[in-house]
This record gives structure tokens, C-alpha cells and sequence, in this order.
């Protein structure tokens, strides 16, 4: 059995009170998928950066999953041929 390794970098940028955060899934074979999420503080909340980092990069993560799912479904569907 062949062991594979994916990666997934998750990038964040800050502007005031709005985070974004992309998480980029690279395969083997540099396929990539990014999901994306974003995060805003409330501006009677405490600044608190990393709460911001840590809401944008798990929706940018979820978004990933949802994507990689649908790619998924979408390779069963091209492979599983017409259905009589």
C-alpha cells in the first residue's frame, strides 16, 4: 500500500476588524483546492486577533471540505457511467 501525503497551508490576512483566511489542499500530483472563510469582531469585542485567525482559517477549512467533497461526487459521477 502506497502512502500519500497531502498538504494544507492556511493563509491569513487581517484588515481592521475583517480576517480572511484561505486554506489551500496540494496533492501529490500539485492538484489544489482552496476554501475560504472569513472572520469580523464586533466592535464593542476586545481585539483579540487570534479569535479572528482561529473563526476565519475553520470556515476557510469547512469551505475546503465542502469542496473536496463535491469534487469527490462530482469523479463518481464521471466514473460510474450512465445509469439505465
Amino acid at each position: 500500500m502506497q502512502d500519500k501525503q497531502w498538504t494544507v497551508q492556511i493563509h491569513i490576512t487581517e484588515d481592521g476588524d475583517d480576517t480572511r483566511a484561505e486554506a489551500v489542499l496540494t496533492t501529490q500530483d500539485a492538484s489544489t483546492i482552496t476554501g475560504r472563510g472569513v472572520a469580523h469582531r464586533n466592535p464593542v469585542d476586545r481585539p483579540i486577533p487570534e479569535i479572528g485567525d482561529e473563526l476565519a482559517a475553520s470556515r476557510a477549512l469547512e469551505d475546503l471540505a465542502i469542496r473536496l467533497h463535491d469534487v469527490a461526487s462530482d469523479d463518481i459521477v464521471q466514473l460510474a457511467g450512465p445509469v439505465e
